[in-house]
């Protein structure tokens, strides 16, 4: 048995030590940046987009805190948690260069996405990699893509039967796919050479809400509440069904303006 002895010892408690001094350092730092308000959000993203790096920088730091919070869920998992600040903090250097701010959706609530995906992308390369059986390779590579496409889109975690319309498949193939692969394959571990995203990144679980989801409602069902609050009830009905909030799937305008025997551009005004 290799035995660890005394200067190894105390040099690994030295190396831990430093590491907590400088995560504390780091952590009392980032406590100093106020969160923005909405309008100071929206005019940094627009400064963003024409390339304007001390905008990004400001935004970034705005938001480190919640990166923090995200990283801690995923302790224990092959990386420290300063390294998982790292790599969540360029997730969300990526939101910030892509966030775009007339959809009407929060900075962090966009950016929580590429946060994760940076994190878990960091994990699965430390992972053990369990092959899949040959002949899925190919099914498991198409609902990958497709996946990554809609997530992109819809900035939330596609179901399997999105996936299976994408495709133009049953939804049974892609449960059965999506089965097989969980039982060879490690979910963290990439679909095949050279591929960084895994299994883990694409497919909902709906037993349990992940880490982030929790935290982003829970960091934001205050706020939207509050916002809510503030509107008349019509107002705040049309509010919730155009962003599915408390409801299934979000509705079009057409669809609320039946909801309520109102045009399309009424309610797109009572929206606005």
């Amino acid at each position: 048995m290799v035995k660890i002895n005394s200067d190894q010892s105390n040099r690994k408690k030295r190396n831990s030590s430093e590491t907590n001094r400088g995560l504390g350092r780091y952590l009392d730092e980032i406590g100093n940046f106020e969160p923005l308000k909405p309008v100071d959000e929206i005019e940094l993203a627009c400064k963003v987009k024409q390339g304007d790096r001390r905008a990004l920088k400001k935004l970034c730091e705005a938001n480190l805190r919640f990166v923090v919070s995200v990283a801690k869920n995923y302790q224990g998992q092959g990386l420290p948690l300063i390294d998982l600040i790292n790599e969540g903090n360029l997730g969300l250097i990526k939101a910030a260069e892509r966030f775009d701010e007339t959809r009407g959706f929060k900075f962090i609530s966009y950016a929580v996405w590429w946060i994760r995906q940076s994190i878990l992308q960091a994990l699965a390369e430390h992972s053990r990699i369990v092959r899949l059986p040959l002949n899925r390779v190919g099914m498991i590579s198409k609902i990958y893509r497709a996946a990554e496409e809609l997530e992109g889109s819809q900035e939330r975690t596609p179901n399997e039967e999105e996936l299976a319309t994408k495709l133009g498949i049953k939804i049974r193939d892609v449960s059965d796919a999506v089965r097989i692969a969980r039982r060879h394959h490690s979910l963290d571990a990439p679909f095949r050479d050279g591929e960084k995203n895994s299994l883990i990144h694409i497919i909902e679980d709906y037993g349990q809400k992940s880490p982030d989801k929790f935290l982003m409602e829970e960091s934001l069902e205050s706020e939207i509440q509050s916002a809510l609050d503030t509107l008349k009830d019509r107002e705040s009905e049309v509010i919730k069904m155009n962003f599915g909030i408390g409801r299934e799937h979000a509705l079009t305008l057409n669809e609320i303006g039946e909801e309520f025997n109102l045009t399309r551009e009424r309610v797109r005004q009572i929206k606005e």
